[in-house]
């Protein structure tokens, strides 16, 4: 008989798609699996097969809302971006920490983000195993800094490893007096310690890093417990296009994706205007994502496409960096031009140049007609067209959720 398996996927649609192709796997493979995720997803969840317990909180609107516009603004500048992002939690931490806990009751084994280290509290409360998801490189190592950090040739091996304990004990700062208090109240548990507590346990946890080695070569320092698994790509069923899309396609050369996901420019109508104007400078039709009647002779405007049939069909695809987007494109095949906003997406950016899938970042404040157009030039280029066909075919050699699975196997209640 399976075990019950339980995986918080808060995030956008990026962090979630590679939970529920994990959780397919494990579904394969006997587990009952039960996604605890936004409500907004629960038509994906249920397209999966998978259980779902819904989150009220949501997090496109959070990102739209006045605090999420400043999270943005944060830009890279770490401090900023966890000042602005306690903001945003904090009040509905409580509300999110009670769902959790009751969407976890009868799990066998928990898998989360390092986010407060709830699996290592659940965990704790329940008396089961868990496991904590990367989506990028955020264990502690002396060969580059925190994807948070910009500072990447300047730190040297002390300060790079550094880095990653700095943030964690300031994010487990910001996150322990309401952790602290639902470990009290509803989990029967005591607090917490300022030093060490969470943080000392993760380092002995089991950590599946959902992305590839060929993207991220695999530290020498990390310890035996990390596991760098490849991607969990999530195949969905048969998707069929619209049929303005199939016309489109077919009308002329591959078109440039251009999409932000959920990211919001600061002046979306000027954004809009620049991507047009570069476009056409360039010669390249686009497929952008908003109104639909805002399409034009050279540019389909769509609500929502599976970025896994979408880009292929590309001829470049310009994105934000998220780390499921950034995934996605690599396995397309195709090149890659990428505005960052925040987070670890300027380090995506710089690890698609690095590899020579695409070139420069362009941030997203940086963005205007001119700069874009440039960017695009650049990333049409030959020489990249070629590198971004060789990481596809070895990315395409790999199966992470395989990997992942069988990692797993030893978490037994």
């Amino acid at each position: 008989m399976g075990r019950t398996v339980v995986i918080f996927a808060a995030g956008s649609r990026g962090d979630l798609q590679p939970c529920l192709a994990l959780g397919r796997g494990l579904t394969d493979r006997g587990d009952q699996v039960r996604i605890i995720a936004s409500r907004r997803y629960e038509r994906l969840i249920a397209d999966t097969g998978l259980d779902f317990f819904p989150l009220s909180m949501d997090p496109t609107e959070i990102v739209d809302s006045p605090e999420g516009q400043e999270l943005l603004a944060g830009g890279r500048n770490p401090v900023r971006f966890l000042r602005n992002l306690n903001r945003i939690v904090r009040p509905i931490a409580d509300r999110m920490l009670k769902e959790v806990q009751a969407g976890s009751d009868g799990a066998d084994l928990i898998l989360a983000p390092t986010l407060a280290f709830l699996g290592s509290h659940l965990g704790e409360h329940f008396g089961i195993p868990h496991a904590i998801i990367h989506f990028q490189p955020s264990q502690p190592t002396g060969a580059f800094p925190h994807p948070f950090l910009k500072q990447a040739r300047y730190l040297g091996p002390i300060g790079n490893r550094a880095s990653y304990e700095l943030l964690e004990h300031a994010t487990w700062q910001l996150a322990r007096p309401f952790v602290n208090s639902w470990r009290r109240d509803a989990l029967r548990l005591p607090a917490e310690p300022f030093l060490g507590g969470p943080l000392a346990k993760a380092r002995k946890a089991k950590v599946l890093c959902a992305f590839s080695s060929t993207v991220v070569r695999r530290p020498a320092d990390w310890p035996e417990n990390i596991h760098l698994t490849g991607y969990w790509f999530l195949d969905q069923p048969t998707w069929t296009p619209p049929p303005e899309l199939e016309k489109f396609l077919l009308s002329g050369p591959p078109p440039v994706y251009v999409g932000f996901g959920s990211m919001a420019p600061g002046d979306p109508e000027a954004t809009d205007a620049a991507i047009r104007d570069a476009l056409r400078a360039t010669g390249n039709r686009g497929v952008l994502l908003g109104d639909p009647g805002t399409s034009d002779d050279d540019v389909l405007v769509l609500r929502e496409a599976p970025h896994s049939w979408l880009f292929p069909r590309m001829a470049a695809v310009v994105h934000h960096g998220g780390a499921g987007t950034t995934a996605e494109g690599l396995r397309a095949g195709v090149p890659s031009l990428v505005c960052p906003f925040f987070g670890d997406q300027p380090y995506w950016a710089d690890r698609i140049h690095a590899l020579g899938a695409g070139p420069a970042p362009l941030p997203i404040s940086k963005l205007t007609p001119e700069s874009l157009a440039a960017s695009l030039r650049a990333t049409t280029t030959r020489a990249h067209r070629d590198r971004a066909t060789d990481l596809s075919r070895a990315l395409a050699a790999e199966d992470g959720v395989a990997r992942a699975c069988e990692t797993l196997d030893v978490l037994q209640p």
